[in-house]
């Protein structure tokens, strides 16, 4: 899909044909055609799906939140299945409609986001170069704002203030450290925050109380709770079982 997007003030090159998906009540604008320029384009109307189980499945799909910078990038043999399954939903919508219809273009749409959905992971294991210098710029993140108490400022680490920092979108964040390392942004951060506790635990005489207000907590039974959860014992026990 040959074509330079506009989106916001930004503008992407799609030249080696890519993917974008936007939600509701998103803005997209189009420029520097010509006569080699090509895109398909698929709007979806929310009626369209009612009484579908898509309706709400849809919203499982995490890339529909991406930013247009992180688009899918397909391959020849993707985009080659792409536009077979976009080209059988073209044909059945220019077609005498019937009661099949709606089933047929819904059954194909699924089959693409489902296609989607793999190639995204496919992008993020054979980009692994970004991929785990994102990794990587996550962790010197969070050290950094658990070790220069930021938290006490600001609280807990959220998945959206390193997504900022990392100026990605929190949905592809998420979805890429779990192709990653199998946890979700929140995960990966509540486990940092866990080692975090471990290392004063251990390393300094610091309260359970005070270790849970310099990372963020508003109470320390949060901690304690969070804590026995990944652990399975409470900050106290396994502060003494090193004694």
């Amino acid at each position: 899909m040959a074509i330079t997007l506009k989106y916001g003030r930004n503008y992407y090159d799609y030249d080696e044909g890519s993917m974008l998906f936007l939600a509701p009540d998103q803005l997209v604008g189009s420029t520097d055609y010509n006569s080699e320029t090509y895109c398909y384009i698929l709007l979806i109307h929310p009626d369209f799906l009612l009484g579908h189980p898509i309706a709400r499945k849809i919203k499982q799909y995490g890339y529909f939140s991406y930013a247009s910078n992180e688009a899918l990038h397909l391959s020849e043999s993707e985009r080659a299945i792409i536009q077979s399954v976009y080209g059988i939903m073209e044909q059945e919508l220019n077609s005498r409609v019937d009661e099949f219809s709606q089933e047929v273009v819904i059954a194909q749409l699924e089959l693409l986001l489902r296609y989607v959905n793999r190639f995204y992971k496919r992008q993020f294991i054979t980009r692994k170069v970004v991929s785990n210098d994102i990794l990587q710029r996550t962790e010197s993140i969070l050290d950094d704002y658990l070790n220069n108490q930021l938290s006490l400022q600001h609280g807990l680490p959220t998945v959206q203030y390193i997504a900022d920092q990392l100026k990605i979108s929190a949905g592809y964040l998420s979805d890429l450290l779990r192709s990653l390392i199998g946890q979700n942004a929140q995960q990966y951060i509540r486990n940092k925050i866990i080692e975090k506790a471990k290392e004063r635990l251990t390393n300094t005489d610091l309260t359970v109380a005070e270790i849970a207000y310099e990372l963020g907590f508003e109470h320390p039974q949060s901690l304690s709770k969070m804590f026995r959860v990944r652990t399975g014992l409470s900050p106290v026990e396994f502060r003494n079982s090193f004694e």
